[in-house]
């Protein structure tokens, strides 16, 4: 591994405005001296955009972070956009999200995780152009969704993951053989990383406990697949940053095999929790957290407003990540417990929706 400092940096970080993508640049500043951060996100309404303009507003303060309203799938404009900063680290965030939405709206998983991905890796191959230095690491997005319904667990990123079960994963798992062959063809060093279900304050409203919050607030019922027989390896939001800035700061070797010829500067890792949970113990303790948050009352008919259903397409039963690569080549493991991580999120949930109105 080739250790990258990233002070004096210039990052470009696509979907910026994202969950993951916010929380890393305002970790970025706060870390790391006159850093750079070049931002760009389409802002589309897959869900609040009001939500993706608050998480903006605490970076606008900063006076190295240039924000740029645009798609990846837009390859004028990320090659303008290569062309003028120069960016040292990509780190592409940017994608279409959502299992059950790609069942429904292909089009938008095409345009962002295959064409929007391809732009970035054209535009890290040309940054070499005529000797520059170019881009020194990508690392980008990828996701737990690429273990389909693979029977052994804990998931490594040794397992074959040739049977995804969403357009979603099948994306996602093409992001990673792209950046192989990127990776081979013109030695680009680059870093795939498996989210597992990503949480925390001001996540993404579409992921299951911002959504039954949502619903239990409302007096509505929420559903729980698999008749609750599900198992997610949860994810606290501050794990995931910290471990994408290890990788940030460490990228692949690049050296020749038997044959003379460059072998792919090349590594994927899972960042997960390594500890699954059972989808009732998880509403369980989403619901002691938003009692104790003040969100709803001590009262609160939690029986009434559950029905348990059957697995919804794309789904799978179990996400569980073996994080050993990751611990042996950083020393990080993410830890933070799914109790911790909800009451960290009520609170800021209370904050954000519910400031100045009491539960009775």
């Amino acid at each position: 591994m080739s250790n990258i400092n990233l002070k004096n940096k210039t990052v470009l970080l696509t979907g910026v405005a994202g969950f993951i993508g916010s929380n890393l640049a305002k970790r970025l500043f706060l870390d790391v001296k006159n850093i750079k951060v070049v931002g760009i996100d389409n802002m589309n309404d897959y869900y609040d955009v009001e939500l993706k303009e608050s998480r903006l507003k605490k970076l606008y303060k900063q006076q190295n972070f240039i924000f740029i309203r645009g798609s990846i799938a837009d390859k004028a404009l990320i090659e303008n956009l290569f062309e003028k900063y120069h960016p040292d680290v990509v780190v592409n965030l940017a994608a279409q999200a959502g299992v059950r939405y790609s069942i429904t709206n292909p089009d938008a998983y095409i345009e962002s995780n295959l064409i929007g991905f391809y732009n970035i890796l054209e535009a890290c191959r040309h940054s070499y152009d005529n000797g520059a230095k170019g881009v020194e690491h990508l690392i980008y997005a990828s996701s737990s969704s690429v273990y389909g319904s693979n029977k052994k667990v804990p998931y490594s990123t040794d397992d074959k993951v040739d049977n995804p079960i969403s357009l979603y994963a099948a994306t996602k798992k093409s992001n990673e053989l792209l950046a192989h062959a990127y990776s081979k063809l013109y030695n680009i060093p680059s870093t795939g990383l498996r989210f597992f279900t990503v949480y925390g304050p001001a996540g993404r409203p579409d992921m299951a406990y911002f959504d039954f919050t949502n619903k239990l607030l409302e007096g509505k019922t929420i559903q729980i697949f698999n008749y609750g027989n599900c198992k997610r390896d949860f994810t606290y939001i501050d794990d995931i940053v910290e471990g994408v800035i290890r990788v940030m700061s460490k990228s692949p070797d690049k050296y020749n095999g038997e044959d003379g010829l460059p072998l792919p500067p090349y590594k994927i890792y899972n960042i997960g929790n390594n500890q699954p949970e059972n989808l009732l113990d998880f509403v369980t303790i989403l619901q002691e957290e938003l009692i104790l948050a003040g969100i709803l009352p001590k009262d609160y008919d939690f029986e009434s407003h559950k029905k348990l259903v059957a697995m919804q397409p794309g789904d799978v039963a179990i996400t569980y990540a073996d994080t050993s690569t990751l611990e042996q080549d950083f020393g990080f493991k993410p830890s933070t417990s799914l109790k911790e991580g909800l009451r960290k999120f009520a609170r800021w949930y209370k904050e954000y929706y519910l400031k100045g109105r009491d539960v009775e």
